[in-house]
C-alpha cells in the first residue's frame, strides 16, 4: 500500500469499522463540524470518541453542526445521540427532507434492508452547488447520486481535497441501491458521478469507508472496472450486494442462528426480493448460496449452530 496522504491540521478522520462510516471532524478555532455520524448500534461509542476528539483539540471545542453526505443508515445512525448529547445543528442533503421529518423507514432503507435507526430531527439543508466553510477551508457541495439518489459529495479546490461519502472509494464504490429496488437509471447515475469526480482537481479522498487515500486517477479507474463489471453483468451486482447486506446484517445481530437463517432472508424484502427477480432464487437456494459463498471467502464462520461474521463490527 502506498504512503497515505498528510491532511491539514484543522481535520481529523475518525476511521470506523464494518458497520459505521467514517466521522470526519473540521475544526475552525474551538467550533468543529462533523460529517455523518455512523451506525445507530454504536451511536455511544461515536459520542465518546467525537467527546475525545474534541477535547484533544481544546478543552473548550464543541461541535456546532453535523452535515451527511446521504440518508443510509451506517451515516446518519449517530445524529440522534449526538444532537442530544452536543446540542448540534444537523443538516441533511436536499430532497430527504420528507423522510426524516416523517421518519419514512422504506424510504430510508431501514425496513428493506433490517437495518436500524433513531429518529432525529433536522435544522437545515444543503444543496449541490452550496459553499460551506470547514476546517477553515472553502468546500463546494456537489450532487452525487448513484449509490444514493440525494447523496453529496465535498469539494476543497484549495487543498485539492474530497470528501465522497460513499461516492468513492479506494477500491470502488457502495452499492448501487436503486438498480436493486427496481429503480433504473442508478447505474448510468453512478457513472456520471464518477466523471464528475474525474473532473475536480483532487489530491486526496477522505472516503465514508477506509481510510484517505492519494492516487486518485488509480482509484477512479477501479471504480470504472467495478462499474463496467455490475452494467455487463446485473446478476454479478446484485450477488455482491446480497452478500454485502447480510454481512452488515450479522454483524448487527453480532449473529444468527443457522436454524434461522431461511426465515430471517424470507423477512428481509431486501434479500426476498432481489435474490427471486435478479438471481432467480427462492429463499431455499438463496440461503444456500449465501452459505456457500460467505464461508469460501471466509467472511463467515459457523459455530455450535450459530452463524458468526469473521471481521470486526
Amino acid at each position: 500500500m502506498t504512503n497515505r496522504p498528510s491532511l491539514p491540521e484543522t481535520i481529523r478522520v475518525i476511521e470506523r469499522g464494518w458497520l459505521s462510516s467514517n466521522n470526519i471532524l473540521l475544526f475552525d478555532n474551538n467550533e468543529a463540524t462533523l460529517i455523518d455520524s455512523g451506525y445507530a448500534g454504536h451511536a455511544a461509542q461515536t459520542v465518546e470518541l467525537v467527546k475525545s476528539a474534541l477535547t484533544g483539540r481544546h478543552p473548550l471545542a464543541r461541535l456546532v453542526r453535523l452535515i451527511n453526505t446521504h440518508s443510509h443508515s451506517d451515516h446518519i445512525g449517530g445524529n440522534a445521540a449526538l444532537q442530544r448529547e452536543f446540542g448540534c445543528a444537523i443538516l441533511i442533503p436536499a430532497g430527504i427532507e420528507e423522510h426524516i421529518r416523517d421518519w419514512d423507514e422504506e424510504a430510508l432503507l431501514l425496513a428493506p434492508a433490517a437495518q436500524r435507526g433513531e429518529r432525529f430531527r433536522h435544522d437545515g439543508v444543503v444543496r449541490p452547488g452550496d459553499a460551506l466553510r470547514m476546517g477553515g477551508l472553502a468546500w463546494q457541495a456537489h450532487a452525487a447520486p448513484g449509490h444514493d439518489r440525494d447523496a453529496l459529495v465535498f469539494h476543497c479546490p484549495e487543498a485539492k481535497l474530497l470528501i465522497s461519502g460513499d461516492a468513492l472509494w479506494e477500491n470502488g464504490f457502495g452499492i448501487v441501491f436503486g438498480e436493486l429496488l427496481g429503480q433504473p437509471g442508478a447505474l448510468r447515475d453512478t457513472r456520471a458521478t464518477l466523471d464528475m469526480i474525474a473532473r475536480l482537481p483532487v489530491d486526496t479522498v477522505i472516503p465514508g469507508h477506509g481510510q484517505p487515500f492519494g492516487e486518485v486517477g488509480a482509484a477512479l479507474e477501479r471504480g470504472y472496472q467495478r462499474l463496467a463489471a455490475f452494467e455487463a453483468d446485473p446478476a454479478r451486482m446484485a450477488k455482491n450486494a446480497l452478500k454485502a447486506c447480510f454481512i452488515f446484517n450479522l454483524l448487527d445481530l453480532q449473529g444468527l442462528p443457522r436454524a434461522r437463517l431461511e426465515s430471517h432472508l424470507a423477512s428481509v424484502p431486501l434479500f426476498r426480493d432481489v435474490g427471486a427477480r435478479l438471481l432467480g432464487m427462492d429463499i431455499p437456494a438463496l440461503a444456500a448460496w449465501l452459505l456457500s459463498e460467505l464461508k469460501r471467502g471466509c467472511a463467515l464462520e459457523e459455530r455450535d449452530g450459530i452463524l458468526l461474521p469473521t471481521m470486526a463490527a
